[in-house]
């Protein structure tokens, strides 16, 4: 595995959310790793950050120069009870740092800390077939092909595929 020896891995912060929520709006509006279709605002993502760590999940960000390259975190995967110990990932990268290594950088620590949380699974619901980074990105990690749930998504006047990938923590 390959990994960005100069990326600083840690916990996000409220500092970072202007860049979380750029790099977030730029795969919202531009593909289909995310199916939203509204890029949210700063303050919706700093709730969504608040809510995962207040659960004690991990919510990660990598800067390369002082500057955030991506993020990455963990949350719950259904709301009810019997799926508690298992999370679901979620790894964005500026388009600008992408093949650079800083996705194995968040993927590393997201998975060890999961796995010291007592989490015993980690789902990845990837947007898009055509997703190939992060299909690769979840191979490299250990995660298997789940299952692919066809056409579930339109979005850009197309339908698009979930693919579902799962690694035992």
């Amino acid at each position: 595995m390959r990994f960005m020896s100069s990326a600083v891995v840690r916990p996000a912060a409220e500092a970072d959310v202007a860049a979380i929520t750029a790099i977030y709006a730029h795969y919202v509006t531009h593909g289909a790793a995310s199916f939203e279709i509204d890029p949210p605002d700063t303050a919706e993502i700093n709730r969504r950050r608040l809510d995962i760590q207040s659960r004690g999940l991990p919510y990660l960000v990598a800067e390369l120069d002082h500057a955030v390259a991506g993020y990455a975190y963990a949350a719950p995967y259904r709301p009810r009870l019997a799926y508690r110990f298992t999370v679901e990932d979620s790894i964005y990268i500026h388009p600008e740092s992408t093949r650079q290594g800083v996705g194995s950088a968040l993927m590393q620590p997201l998975i060890g800390l999961c796995t010291d949380g007592g989490y015993t699974q980690m789902i990845a619901v990837i947007g898009g077939s055509d997703n190939v980074a992060s299909i690769r990105l979840h191979e490299r990690f250990g995660f298997r092909l789940a299952g692919v749930l066809q056409s579930v998504g339109f979005k850009f006047g197309r339908w698009h595929d979930s693919i579902l990938m799962q690694r035992a923590l």
